[in-house]
């Protein structure tokens, strides 16, 4: 008769061991046994019941996950894992409704710098791990674990927000993780960082702000897809039949080290074509779409013109020969009628000098 299945993860000693495994015992590699127990009587032995117990210690704070628990928001306070700041138990589920008194303010949650949980796999928080949602939308505004970086502020879009804790049978970390929780006013929260905000409660001219930003293409998908972003990140690279531009690499004269160095060193710093950071919603006029990166570098004419060699009163350099060259960039746009982000990989044509000439101010050139 099969009486019950008993799952943990041992370390060597615990194999080598005659006594029972000990649950919860550190390995550095995550393992998987399952003993199923057969046994002609209808108990379990007592030098097995070891697990039961332990089990039914544990049990104690499970909750049914889509049972929350309802906290009226008046004043500052906290909410903290169990046992909080040591380890916490295993093989929990635990909801927290955040629901402020008046209609009209804004929740702001900030993490204690005392924050550990279960580390993730593969970057991705699968066993262990806290979680912020937006109750109006069902948005997760963040799933967080491990203890490398303590996660920042959020604010909800309204005057609830929900937090969801999760634990799995093995192996607890601590010290768990404990969030304060205060009132803000909407007009207060613009000293908050645009990142902060979930992109769904951001103005596009806020988010482009918040997309500008992010100094990497992972961590931007990040925060626009906490719980799907690897997913979307796949997605993006993934081949089109449109047929992408591709980067240009600019030509370089070589230099002949020769008598006329100097000459040449000066012409470098005249009217010439050189780089310039250019803003892609400015140049294209496209205010309903956000870019990233928000900037390109393109070529374009600088520099004075001291020595021009026309008679006229003041000279001025201007292009004597543009191309337009392709650069293959991120676009996010608003999808129609619903939240979210449209995301793909897009060509944007910018201008670029090739060559320039100083000419008389009020003549277009050659």
């Amino acid at each position: 008769m099969l009486i019950k299945t008993l799952r943990w993860y041992p370390c060597k000693r615990c194999l080598q061991d005659s006594e029972p495994p000990r649950l919860g015992c550190e390995v550095t590699k995550r393992l998987n046994f399952t003993i199923s127990i057969y046994w002609q009587g209808g108990t379990i032995p007592k030098h097995l019941d070891w697990h039961r117990k332990e089990e039914k210690e544990h049990l104690k704070g499970v909750q049914d996950p889509q049972h929350e628990r309802i906290i009226t928001v008046s004043t500052n306070g906290s909410i903290h894992s169990p046992r909080f700041p040591h380890t916490y138990p295993r093989n929990m589920v635990l909801v927290w409704r955040l629901v402020a008194v008046e209609e009209n303010v804004w929740i702001q949650l900030t993490f204690d710098e005392r924050f550990g949980l279960e580390d993730p796999e593969d970057d991705i928080c699968k066993y262990d791990f806290v979680e912020v949602e937006e109750p109006s939308d069902g948005t997760i505004l963040g799933r967080w674990c491990g203890s490398g970086t303590v996660p920042g502020k959020q604010i909800s879009k309204g005057n609830q927000i929900r937090i969801r804790f999760v634990s799995d049978e093995y192996f607890p970390s601590e010290p768990g993780f404990c969030i304060h929780y205060n009132i803000v006013m909407p007009q207060f929260t613009e000293a908050v960082s645009p990142s902060v905000l979930p992109p769904s409660a951001l103005p596009l001219d806020l988010l482009n702000n918040a997309v500008t930003a992010f100094s990497t293409l992972e961590d931007l998908i990040r925060y626009l897809e906490p719980d799907r972003w690897q997913l979307d990140l796949e997605d993006l690279y993934r081949p089109t039949w449109q047929l992408l531009g591709k980067a240009f690499v600019f030509g370089r004269k070589s230099r002949v080290v020769d008598l006329n160095l100097l000459k040449e060193e000066v012409r470098l710093y005249s009217c010439t074509p050189r780089n310039f950071s250019v803003s892609i919603r400015e140049e294209l006029k496209r205010t309903d779409t956000i870019f990233w990166p928000g900037c390109l570098l393109v070529k374009r004419c600088g520099g004075n013109c001291a020595c021009c060699l026309h008679n006229c009163n003041e000279c001025q350099c201007v292009p004597s020969k543009v191309t337009k060259k392709y650069h293959e960039v991120l676009q996010l746009r608003p999808k129609s009628g619903v939240r979210g982000l449209h995301k793909s990989l897009t060509d944007v044509a910018l201008e670029h000098h090739e060559e320039c000439d100083c000419v008389c101010r009020g003549h277009t050139g050659g």
